[in-house]
């Protein structure tokens, strides 16, 4: 899986690289390497996700196994409080978007977990 921080780096490093080699030859080796240790880097960052996903899913605590849908019904409650208005008066806009923000990086983490759970369950049938 290409990684969204992946693609732009390997992008700026091969324009670097285009500027400084000394012919095309040897810039698209350096770019190859380069391009090749960004992957490998990508994959031990994913295979390091999902092995704590893994453990999570096989936990023995139930806190363990549950903490994202409560972190979630909690940041649930946040918004629609704030929705309905009972939110500090004092917060800026400022910070009730990055307020959200979390929400929003929160909510896209519990479903790509969940999800990586289900399918770890039905790996090991």
């Amino acid at each position: 899986m290409w990684n969204l921080l992946v693609k732009p780096v390997a992008d700026v490093v091969n324009r670097i690289v285009d500027k400084v080699a000394p012919d095309a030859g040897m810039a698209e080796k350096l770019k190859f390497e380069i391009t090749q240790a960004l992957i490998q880097a990508d994959n031990q960052t994913l295979q390091q996700q999902a092995n704590v996903i893994m453990s999570e899913a096989t936990g023995e605590s139930w806190l363990q196994r549950n903490w994202r849908p409560i972190s979630m019904l909690v940041f649930v409650g946040l918004v629609v409080a704030h929705w309905l208005g009972m939110t500090a008066p004092n917060l800026s806009e400022e910070q009730v978007l990055a307020l959200l923000d979390i929400v929003q990086v929160g909510l896209g983490g519990y479903v790509i977990g969940r999800s990586a759970e289900k399918v770890m369950r039905e790996y090991k049938r």
